[in-house]
């Protein structure tokens, strides 16, 4: 069983355009979707559609649209009623993929309700292959809330994987705790982040200057780094080894939840045993095929394509 938090839902509306988004003038969409949001949401859209076994944790209340086509989905869900609905983004896709995001705040949580959120992880946590952390943190959870829920976790006795999936101050005070997740899954900008530099498109460009760059983040507890670096692949950095895989070009749809479908092909492999080499190939394959496809829909298995990552070591 892989358990995701979501703790900041969104109903995420995508739209696509004919012509490149024009700031002030009025555009006709060539399409639109909407689909349940949130990194965590996508992730365990993304394990149901391959079959495995996973359960979101999603504060809303259940008559919510997001919770309601969860469960239309089939993806099995536990919420946290908050007495308020969910949020909505909107993502707006030019004709060459490049998006847009207008992201909403969310559900603001005080004490009660973040001790609830707490309680409601570690008891549905409990013999979990892995546990994911995933997205931003709505109004009222501190930068240190990932952080503080791995120690918790720990606490309570589990010893299972823990995945973090975040950015900005969440994803520097989790890597900064005392208790490390197995595994971070940061792209290019969230990698500058992390080292404190501005220099997020020469990671993107250079698989080299990506893995030296992560591979300061190992130890304490991380495991693995796997450095999404959009069409040019991902860098998984380990301490048994370093390699960089990419795709052949697909033609892109929409970027968004390419990144979450990539941790979900990482897990779905390494839950399969494969090797560390076999599941940063699905991780670039699953991100590959989710680009592919419009909106934020997820691929599932059977629609990802490992025989065209081609992957190789990167020797420092």
């Amino acid at each position: 069983m892989i358990i995701t938090l979501t703790a900041n839902p969104s109903l995420d509306r995508t739209i696509e355009l004919g012509a490149p988004l024009a700031h002030g003038a009025v555009q006709r969409a060539i399409a639109a979707v909407q689909d349940p949001g949130g990194k965590g949401v996508n992730i365990s859209r993304a394990l149901q559609v391959s079959g495995v076994p996973t359960l979101a944790i999603v504060p809303g209340e259940a008559a919510d649209p997001v919770l309601t086509a969860l469960s239309a989905a089939e993806v099995e869900f536990v919420n946290l009623p908050t007495g308020e609905p969910i949020r909505s983004n909107i993502t707006v896709v030019d004709p060459d993929g490049t998006t847009t995001k207008l992201n909403a705040p969310g559900t603001h949580f005080d004490a009660q309700l973040r001790e609830r959120l707490d309680t409601l992880v570690i008891e549905r946590s409990q013999g979990a292959e892995w546990v994911v952390l995933a997205g931003s943190l709505p109004p009222g959870l501190e930068p240190t809330y990932y952080s503080e829920l791995v120690a918790a976790l720990r606490a309570s006795g589990y010893a299972g994987n823990i995945a973090i999936d975040t950015s900005e101050a969440p994803l520097i005070a989790t890597v900064a705790g005392k208790h490390k997740p197995t595994l971070i899954k940061p792209n290019s900008e969230e990698l500058a982040q992390l080292t404190g530099s501005d220099n997020w498109e020469e990671l993107e460009t250079s698989p080299e200057l990506t893995a030296r760059t992560a591979q300061k983040l190992l130890g304490g507890g991380i495991e693995y780094v796997l450095a999404t670096l959009g069409g040019a692949g991902a860098v998984l950095v380990t301490e048994q080894g370093i390699w960089h895989a990419v795709h052949e070009p697909v033609q892109v749809r929409s970027t968004v939840g390419a990144g979450d479908s990539s941790l979900s092909g990482f897990m779905i492999a390494h839950t399969r045993g494969a090797d560390a080499t076999g599941c940063l190939v699905q991780a670039v394959a699953h991100g590959s095929a989710a680009a592919a496809l419009p909106g934020t829909r997820m691929p599932s298995l059977d629609q990802t394509t490992p025989e065209k990552v081609t992957i190789h070591p990167i020797r420092l």
